[in-house]
């Protein structure tokens, strides 16, 4: 019977004690522990890593925890490169390479996987990790870096891929394989290790078609200018992106006066010749030329059609009007001063083009200029200009260039200036033609040179704005220092 109720008190006391505590209690699950954050480790590999007289065709890498491999046939690095890549698989704890090309007797092969090889559950990367052997007796030992930079930009770019080449002629890069390639990290540098000595080509190219040939003048390329020799000198060559200018049709200027040619064929009577101002809420910038842009190439252009008054339609003198070289664009270039009215009429048959589509009728377009405050004023001062050097000062909003200046002196004062936040970057102007030029291959021509400067500066309207600017004591040169 005591055995009974002590039996009893004990289950009572128990459920009390579990309904306390289930009321009060917060149940957190457990954490799992840290995150797994380190890359695999190999433990083996069969034949082991940087084997001598290499004979097969079967490479068995072992690691310490289960395998994945991404985009291998983005990421893998084979050196020399082979006809045919190897097939790599992982399974488990495992990577599988086989080999399919015939390897060279007395070489140095080295298999770099890029960021492809990663734990299979935290996704890790063991970045760069490079499997050796060679066919021969010994280990190449050849090195070679560099840096890479887009001409253009003065910015580094770490989709290009560096490669060197045996073959001199000037073609091979268009037709060849090189024999060894690397790619850049993300401040532009590239390294080659365990390569042969000798007499190279060094190119570095954007390549998204993955052939690593130079197939177009419009893709990014670089060039060095002379042959490298590694294993005797130490130069670490910087080289200079740049994709050619493409070769432009151009249609002509249009006649300046009526045409007596025209087409058969009439065109139909609901179309008519329509153009763009580049005005701004009908305001004309004082900076810039008043620019009239046709959709298609005009065929024909009068001059004496185009009249320019004031308000009272009285003629404007002092103005002249030109033609680009697309056919599509007229430009009226005055000396603009602020808060001025002015009347632009054109004539219905003023302009005609290929399709043979005029206006229909006469247009006016209502001019007014700018007030001066809506600009600031800007105090340029330049620490280090060697004038020699023809330094241009190039303004970007939002990668678009809005202004080029030349370095003529230490201190640019400009009386009105373009209102915004503003990029610079400084231009070695060659051929003082204002612009960044691209280079040739062919001809052996490398591009001009451009030093990004990495701060904003921001010009206010109706401010007296100051910018100070250190330029380097030489220009951008072939080798890092």
């Amino acid at each position: 019977m005591k055995r009974m109720l002590f039996f009893v008190a004990a289950v009572f006391f128990t459920y009390k004690l579990v309904v306390f505590t289930s009321g009060c209690a917060q149940i957190i699950p457990p954490t799992g522990g840290p995150r797994d954050s380190l890359p695999p480790v190999m433990l083996s590999a069969v034949p082991k890593d940087s084997t001598l007289n290499f004979k097969g065709n079967k490479i068995v890498l072992a690691f310490d925890e289960y395998i994945q491999l991404e985009r291998t046939e983005e990421q893998l690095i084979v050196s020399p490169v082979p006809k045919t890549n190897p097939v790599v698989e992982a399974r488990l704890k495992e990577v599988t390479i086989r080999i399919k090309d015939t390897l060279e007797e007395n070489t140095t092969y080295s298999i770099n996987f890029g960021k492809s090889l990663k734990d299979l559950n935290e996704g890790n990367p063991y970045k760069n990790f490079t499997y050796l052997f060679s066919t021969g007796s010994y280990i190449d030992s050849g090195r070679l870096s560099g840096k890479v930079i887009i001409a253009e930009t003065g910015k580094p770019d770490s989709t290009l891929i560096v490669m060197l080449h045996r073959n001199f002629d000037d073609s091979a890069v268009m037709k060849e394989k090189p024999r060894y390639f690397t790619r850049l990290d993300s401040s532009g540098l590239f390294a080659f290790s365990n390569i042969a000595p000798g007499r190279y080509n060094l190119f570095a190219l954007k390549d998204p078609s993955g052939q690593k040939m130079y197939l177009r003048n419009s893709d990014v390329f670089a060039f060095y200018d002379s042959v490298i020799n590694v294993g005797e000198s130490d130069i670490h060559p910087v080289l200079y992106a740049f994709a050619e200018e493409p070769e432009e049709k151009k249609p002509g200027r249009p006649s300046s006066a009526p045409s007596t040619q025209r087409k058969t064929t009439a065109p139909k009577k609901d179309k008519k010749l329509s153009y763009s101002t580049n005005l701004a809420e009908g305001q004309q910038d004082l900076l810039s030329d008043f620019i009239l842009t046709f959709n298609d190439s005009l065929v024909a252009f009068d001059e004496n059609k185009l009249h320019f008054t004031d308000t009272l339609f009285q003629p404007v003198t002092g103005y002249t009007v030109a033609h680009d070289t697309t056919g599509k664009i007229i430009t009226l270039k005055y000396p603009w001063k602020e808060e001025q009215h002015f009347r632009l009429i054109l004539e219905k048959d003023i302009a005609r083009d290929s399709s043979e589509l005029e206006l229909g009728k006469a247009d006016t377009i209502k001019i007014i200029t700018r007030k001066k405050a809506d600009y600031g004023t800007l105090k340029l001062r330049i620490r280090n200009l060697d004038t020699a050097q023809h330094v241009v000062f190039l303004f970007f909003k939002a990668d678009k260039l809005e202004q080029a200046e030349p370095a003529h002196s230490k201190e640019l004062n400009f009386p009105l200036f373009h209102t915004g936040d503003y990029q610079i970057r400084i231009l070695y102007d060659k051929n003082n033609n204002l612009k960044w030029d691209p280079g040739s291959y062919m001809k052996k021509l490398q591009p001009e040179k451009i030093i990004s400067d990495s701060k904003k500066y921001t010009i206010r309207a109706n401010w007296d704005n100051e910018i100070t600017i250190e330029l380097p004591l030489t220009p951008p040169e072939d080798v890092m220092k």
